[in-house]
């Protein structure tokens, strides 16, 4: 019955109509049987039943999407289980998909019944579609039945090798339900979730870390290989992925890295001890605080790679990388994370509770991370009282000299609340900061007794209390405020307060001697009225008095004593025994009678006021065991620091074992024709040295055609190499492949080879080297620049060009084994550091040997990804100093879009500083600069003169890592220091490539989801032309064209001048003058503002 009546109150007020039915047989009360129980079950979602047994999809569609919307609601749906699971196996993919949404919720409740689709599921994990796959698995690891245990691990194995992300995120997720299953499968789980800490997919590694911290917490030897890797893709991790591998990352750098704190301790000695040295002692110092401590490059690597996350808009990712940098940075890095925490507290209150505890702990230890925030703590009148409460604490914790007048003013406005349990909590704040600064201890004192006349009787109380504590600290001079306490007896009745001003006057008697005895004459005639904790206070009163004054108080004190003797408390009648014996001597007394008053009258400590916080930091902050302040099931306690760093090559990857991987991925490679690549003489003496090409015209689409017709590729960065034939999946032997091709240039085919080459040369002097277009199994032509061409341009390009090699090296073999799944998308920072680009291809002549080591980075399976030069240069000029701040210097900079000037990562940046006065400057410069963490900046050569009226453009180097971060630095002359700083326009912190419309769209397809950011925009019809279009988006950002077979499509491509992140653009103009702008990147904060940027760009008129 009140099953039924409960179901008619949830679905009588309902309008929807698909409940109608539902609510039908309770509607009318005139009907008894309408009620019963039999009646009502047998046509309870009847209507459902048949419709999920219908022929028809539509009705089946209709039917599940109701069923989904009573889970959604919290109603029971589980009586159509057995009508719902014979639809397992339906062919249409959308009521596939609901169904399974549908089992994963009842799969568990009716598990005999689930067990019988169990062969639909097993034929569900190779459905062609990755999203039921994914939901066959869950719905798999639902079924809490022993038995099925192997079929469960049988289907995480496959899972975890599936070409989906999305499909290895479900099996990390069922491994943790397997293992809470069945615990002895742990050994054959912990090899799936080695295999999945090596994905390099962003959308795995957050579940398969939460899968390690569930199994194997404890095997930190898995991270070793992969811990460079997870901080790398920390930042584009989904944020809950996040919070998981930041708290792992954190126990894992406590047991690998040495404690950073030792230097700052080394420091506060060298600052404290050094003022007597002598200049040996100095220099030893020196040396030793020279030595001391080095931070592990790892461990600067996770600091790095979190602290963009304190923008997080997850208050969970915030608080994670809180107390991250609270556990492993050094204390003078730690403060930046006060700002963030700072600014979780305009979240909702749940939220503010949280991160103010963290904070109450922090605060307690460093008080200078939150000393500039002290405003934000101040009590507002909405606040609930738990959220008052831990600011105030906060408060008390950062209060000082400084601050205290400002805090005790505020303190004031808090007492006179109207939240009583606040009002006590404030007074006890009080005197805490009174015993902390003994410059405000009289006043606090002061304050406290003005308080004792208030009519709140809560508030006399705690003020009667910290008054007892804080007398206790220096009770000499406080003569009349004990006084004025014992007047109040009569007055408070919260016992507490009674039993706290009778502890005062018997402590203190002999100082006043004329009150105590009549406060004793009073309290013993209510004895018999007063609480427990007042009558222990009046029986030690009386015993002290009786020590101290017995003439007086002999007979009020048997009086007492005898009240006491017959008390309904057991605690009264032992008290009273026990004082009787002590002070009252007779034949049956012991020797302790003797030392009555010593025992009595005997000096106490002082109380310490000490915040409850104190003893939470044992706990990691920002767990559920910091917030209860006890320790929680499944807690994991941080290790200390070691003593001696553990060996740091275990984080090291070996790249040998991926040339192999990558050629088992492509399979069997195809035979291509080998290019061939010449090399001057100059070039052959130096193996590593490249040819740069003074001069790239740019040309129209013109040179397009001529491209195609030849069938060639880009050259990327600007030396003599290859045309590229390499991808992601062949990047990594690149630089191998370069330097074994100029050794075995073949000199005697050299003379043939030349005119070949001047042929070209001359046919292709105007081409561009940006638009165009290569497919995936293409070759470049053989052909190479003149000989005078090659030696002319050698010179200018030796030294950076070695230099680039060097770095490239060094990339190799830090880089990382990639993970088969991820052949394309993963690796763009594979590719070769850009340099300037060349107009003129060359070929390479392959020896036969090296052709056949070459066979297997066939080019059959793969896409090709070249980096262009830009046709268009943006002429925005940007102000870097005005010459009034500059006294008669001005700077204004613009971006130059030249690729690889300065190296790998650097965006090139073009200054031009003018001298607008009448005398020369000398010494132009850049000094003190202040970048964000990560970044880099390469200077221009200082200007020794600058003549009066003159103006000189300098080139420097910036590597923003992605971010429009501003770098600031100064702009120095010889007597002048002027601040400045440069900001990228998101466009310009990118790369243009090219590639085939085929490779395009495969990337696009691969960058969904998440990744993809898109917006529809009005277009005027004079901007709905290709050439417009194409203007305007490069004038915007530096992309490269890619070749587009639909007149309506535009498609451009680039990737991030830092991580080398593919960024993808698409412009689709539709119907009624309005158009579709997509953008596909892993960068998903620079991909929205792109986006933000282009359109107003394509919008306007």
């Amino acid at each position: 019955m009140s099953g039924n009546g409960l179901a008619y109150s949830e679905q009588g007020g309902e309008a929807a109509p698909e409940l109608a039915q539902e609510a039908a047989p309770t509607v009318t009360p005139s009907a008894p049987a309408a009620f019963g129980l039999f009646s009502s079950d047998t046509k309870k979602n009847e209507d459902l039943k048949q419709m999920l047994e219908s022929s028809k999809d539509s009705a089946k569609l209709d039917a599940m999407k109701r069923i989904v919307g009573m889970i959604a609601k919290g109603k029971n749906a589980s009586e159509l289980f057995p009508a719902v699971v014979k639809n397992v196996a339906s062919k249409n993919i959308e009521i596939k998909k609901l169904v399974y949404v549908y089992l994963m919720r009842y799969a568990e409740e009716q598990q005999d019944l689930a067990l019988l689709s169990i062969s639909t599921f097993q034929r569900a994990l190779k459905d062609p579609n990755q999203l039921i796959r994914a939901s066959a698995l869950r719905v798999l690891s639902s079924i809490r039945v022993p038995i099925i245990v192997p079929i469960m691990m049988l289907a995480i194995k496959e899972a975890s090798s599936d070409l989906s992300p999305y499909v290895r995120k479900n099996a990390a997720h069922a491994i943790q339900k397997l293992y809470s299953l069945d615990p002895e499968q742990k050994e054959m789980l912990i090899e799936v979730i080695e295999k999945l800490l090596k994905d390099r997919s962003t959308l795995v590694a957050g579940s398969v870390v939460m899968a390690f911290e569930e199994v194997c917490p404890d095997r930190i030897d898995l991270i070793h290989k992969n811990y460079r890797k997870l901080c790398n893709l920390l930042v584009d991790v989904e944020e809950w992925g996040q919070v998981v591998i930041i708290h792992m990352l954190t126990r894992y750098a406590r047991t690998q890295f040495i404690s950073p704190w030792k230097a700052d301790e080394v420091v506060d000695e060298y600052n404290e001890n050094n003022f007597y040295e002598s200049d040996e002692e100095q220099k030893e110092k020196d040396q030793k605080l020279k030595s001391t401590y080095t931070m592990d490059p790892d461990h600067r690597l996770l600091l790095r790679n979190t602290k963009p996350l304190l923008q997080s808009r997850n208050a969970a990712v915030v608080m994670a990388v809180a107390q991250l940098y609270w556990h492993l940075a050094p204390k003078s890095e730690a403060g930046i994370v006060s700002k963030s925490l700072v600014r979780l507290l305009r979240s909702n209150r749940e939220v503010q509770y949280i991160v103010l505890q963290n904070i109450a702990t922090m605060s307690i230890q460093r008080k200078g991370m939150f000393e500039p925030f002290l405003k934000s703590f101040y009590v507002r009148s909405t606040d609930p009282t738990m959220i008052k409460i831990l600011k105030l604490e906060i408060l008390t914790n950062l209060a000082n000299e400084a601050n205290i007048s400002t805090l005790l003013r505020e303190f004031q406005t808090y007492v006179k609340s109207q939240d009583k349990q606040f009002a006590a909590a404030t007074i006890q704040a009080i005197g805490r900061c009174a015993t902390n600064i003994t410059e405000v201890t009289d006043t606090c004192l002061n304050g406290l007794v003005c308080l004792l006349s208030n009519r709140d009787e809560i508030v006399v109380a705690e003020s009667v209390v910290v008054i007892k504590k804080l007398l206790q600290t220096q009770p000499a001079h406080h003569g009349e405020i004990i006084k004025h306490m014992a007047k109040l007896l009569d007055n408070i009745t919260v016992p507490v307060a009674r039993a706290s001003i009778l502890w005062l006057i018997g402590e203190y008697c002999e100082r006043v001697p004329k009150i105590a005895p009549d406060v004793l004459r009073k309290t013993a005639k209510s004895f018999t009225n007063e609480d427990d904790l007042v009558k222990l206070q009046i029986l030690n009163l009386s015993a002290k008095l009786y020590l101290t004054n017995s003439k007086q108080t002999k007979l009020l004190t048997q009086y007492v004593l005898n009240l006491g003797k017959y008390d309904q408390s057991y605690d009264i009648r032992d008290r009273t025994r026990f004082i009787r014996q002590l002070i009252v001597p007779n034949e049956k007394s012991g020797a302790l009678s003797k030392y009555a008053k010593k025992i009595f009258l005997a000096q106490k400590p002082a109380p310490l006021l000490e915040s409850p916080f104190k003893d939470r930091d044992h706990f990691q902050l920002g767990t559920l065991s910091h917030t209860l302040n006890s320790q929680a099931i499944g807690y994991l306690e941080l290790s200390d620091w070691p003593e001696v760093a553990p060996d740091a090559s275990v984080r090291n990857v070996d790249v040998v074992e991926s040339a192999k991987e990558w050629t088992g991925i492509l399979g069997k490679p195809k035979k291509e024709k080998p290019t061939e690549k010449f090399y001057s003489e100059s070039e052959e003496e130096e193996d590593e040295s490249a040819s740069t090409s003074s001069s790239g015209s740019e040309s129209d689409s013109e040179s397009e055609k001529e491209d195609k017709e030849e069938g060639s590729t880009d050259e990327t960065s600007g030396s003599s190499s290859p045309s590229e034939e390499s991808t992601d999946s062949d990047s990594d032997s690149k630089e191998s492949t370069v330097k074994k091709t100029s050794r075995a240039a073949n000199e005697s085919d050299s003379e043939d080879i030349k005119k070949k080459a001047e042929g070209i040369s001359k046919k292709r002097s105007t081409s561009s080297s940006s638009d165009t277009e290569s497919s995936s199994s293409e070759e470049s032509s053989s052909g190479s620049k003149s000989e005078s061409d090659s030696k002319s341009d050698s010179e200018p390009g030796k030294p950076r060009n070695a230099t680039s090699s060097k770095k490239e090296e060094k990339t190799v073999q830090d880089r990382k084994t990639p993970n088969k799944q991820d052949v394309f998308l993963l690796d763009l920072d594979d590719f070769c550091p850009v340099t300037t680009p060349v107009t003129v291809p060359t070929a390479a002549v392959l020896s036969p040997s090296l052709t056949a080591d070459l066979e297997g980075l066939s080019l059959s399976s793969s896409s090709v990804i070249d980096v262009t030069s830009q046709v268009s240069v943006p002429t925005k000029t940007y102000e870097l100093l005005h010459r009034m701040s500059g006294k008669g210097l001005a700077a204004h900079y613009h971006f130059s879009r030249q690729p690889g000037l300065f190296g790998d990562g650097m965006v090139p940046v073009q200054v031009t500083v003018t001298n607008t006065t009448d005398q020369k400057i000398d010494n132009i410069h850049i000094e003190g600069k202040k970048l964000p963490p990560g970044m880099r900046m390469h200077e221009f050569n200082p200007i020794e003169c600058l003549e009066p009226g003159g103006s000189t453009t300098v080139t420097m180097g910036i590597d923003f890592c992605d971010s429009t971060q501003t770098a600031s630095f100064q702009l120095c002359t010889k007597d002048d220091h002027f601040n400045v700083s440069i900001q990228p326009p998101v466009g310009e912190l990118l790369l243009p490539v090219t590639m085939s419309e085929k490779d395009f769209k495969k990337e696009q397809g691969m960058l969904t989801g998440m990744n993809e950011t898109s917006a529809t925009i009005a277009v005027a019809p004079q901007n709905s032309t290709r050439l417009v279009i194409i203007e305007r988006v490069m004038k915007a950002a530096n992309l490269g064209v890619v070749s587009s077979g639909q007149d309506n499509i535009h498609r451009f491509a680039a990737k991030t001048v830092h991580s080398g992140s593919l960024m993808l653009v698409t412009v689709e103009l539709k119907e009624s003058s309005t158009a579709q702008l997509v953008i596909n990147t892993e960068k998903t904060v620079i991909g929205s503002v792109l986006l933000r940027e282009l359109k107003p760009v394509l919008s306007q008129g």
